[in-house]
């Protein structure tokens, strides 16, 4: 008998820097640049190569630090399908939803990201199609491209003969250069609503360094860019958004919140409660005024509760029970999906077997849903089923 939808682990959460990716980023000479260190013999291998993605961690901005020091150790499970697949079957993971890991294709030319987009779309499809169902994949988006360039691939990756294992897309937050509330992206918005292709909206560029101080990458790294700068700049592109009506205008547009939404969940009533005193000094029906010789929307026609609802999916990389209780109460035991953010947050010391940080995932879902087996199981892998569209009777195979 065909294992039950509710059996099944599903991760949206998990990346991949496919061959040619790398090979792209190994070509350049700054950030995101990938490093072949050098310092290798007949019994000494080479080191692994270095993911540089911040210009804080380029050479050129540590001149004092070994180049095999620098950025993040690339090894196989970045990049190797059969290593991805070695993870799901150690963490007991039916299928995996692929996207491409920050900062995607963000710093290409014009003249050039149309082709690339294109051809990593078709690899991400390829390395789907060769795992027997146990694979799909978010597209990438060509975001320096004219716009006409852009909507033909949604529309290209949305064929399901073109590329039946692609169920949706990824972006940064900075959009086509000023943001997911610039009005330039409207096209996009709409092709994507047009076409049924949510959007997976990722992390990448944090907040100002001004913000974070400048002790925090020499004190302690990383921690307070992962921790708060990521979960803080997709909250504050998403509210942006908001703000700015684009759920008004598409209000069938799906998007995928990563990191359990960031701060959205715990700051969606103070959000809308200053929406409302701030209409509350001009109209509240959001309607068009002249203003300075524009038109200006007076804020958003819909609530945020009705957008998280009824537009905002969100992932449970929380870390605990306290974010991803709130991811719940805000959008809905149906409308969470288990994520493990592999390959980041990789095992500590000499730990084997299962990832801490996977584990830690697993946990919170139990802890926040207890003897709620039917929301577990939903969270876990019966939510993904539904909204993607995921084949579950090709594992049997």
């Amino acid at each position: 008998m065909a294992p039950s939808i509710s059996s099944h682990v599903i991760d949206i959460h998990t990346h991949i820097y496919p061959p040619s990716y790398l090979n792209l980023l190994s070509s350049r000479t700054t950030p995101p640049q990938l490093l072949q260190p050098g310092g290798s013999s007949p019994d000494n291998p080479p080191p692994p190569p270095r993911l540089i993605i911040l210009p804080s961690d380029a050479p050129s901005a540590n001149p004092d630090i070994p180049p095999s020091k620098l950025g993040r150790p690339i090894g196989p499970e970045y990049s190797s399908p059969s290593s991805i697949l070695s993870f799901m079957s150690t963490h007991k993971i039916s299928i995996s939803i692929l996207s491409l890991a920050n900062p995607w294709l963000d710093f290409l030319p014009s003249s050039s990201a149309a082709e690339w987009a294109s051809s990593i779309n078709d690899e991400l499809n390829a390395i789907s199609a060769e795992s027997r169902g146990r694979i799909y994949a978010f597209g990438c988006l060509p975001l320096s491209a004219p716009i006409p360039a852009i909507t033909a691939e949604i529309a290209r990756i949305a064929s399901p003969t073109t590329c039946p294992y692609i169920r949706g897309i990824i972006l940064g937050t900075s959009g086509l250069g000023a943001g997911l509330d610039d009005p330039a992206m409207d096209p996009i918005w709409a092709t994507l609503q047009d076409r049924n292709l949510l959007a997976f909206i990722h992390p990448h560029y944090g907040l100002p360094s001004e913000v974070l101080g400048a002790r925090a990458q020499k004190d302690s790294g990383h921690v307070l860019p992962l921790s708060l700068g990521f979960p803080l700049e997709t909250t504050i592109a998403f509210t942006r958004m908001y703000l700015a009506g684009v759920f008004d205008r598409f209000p069938s547009l799906s998007v995928l919140l990563a990191h359990a939404g960031g701060a959205v969940p715990a700051l969606a009533g103070r959000v809308q409660s200053c929406v409302e005193h701030e209409r509350g000094y001009y109209d509240h029906d959001g309607d068009r005024e002249e203003e300075e010789g524009r038109k200006r929307v007076r804020g958003p026609k819909r609530t945020l509760a009705e957008v998280l609802g009824q537009n905002v999916y969100l992932d449970a990389v929380s870390y605990g029970t306290t974010g991803l209780r709130a991811a719940v109460d805000v959008v809905g035991n149906d409308r969470v999906m288990f994520g493990t953010d592999h390959p980041f947050f990789p095992p500590l010391g000499e730990e084997r077997g299962e990832w801490t940080s996977v584990v830690t995932n697993m946990e919170a879902a139990r802890g926040v849903f207890g003897e709620d087996g039917e929301g577990m199981e939903g969270v876990l892998g019966g939510n993904a089923i539904r909204v993607f569209g995921l084949d579950v009777e090709a594992l049997k195979d």
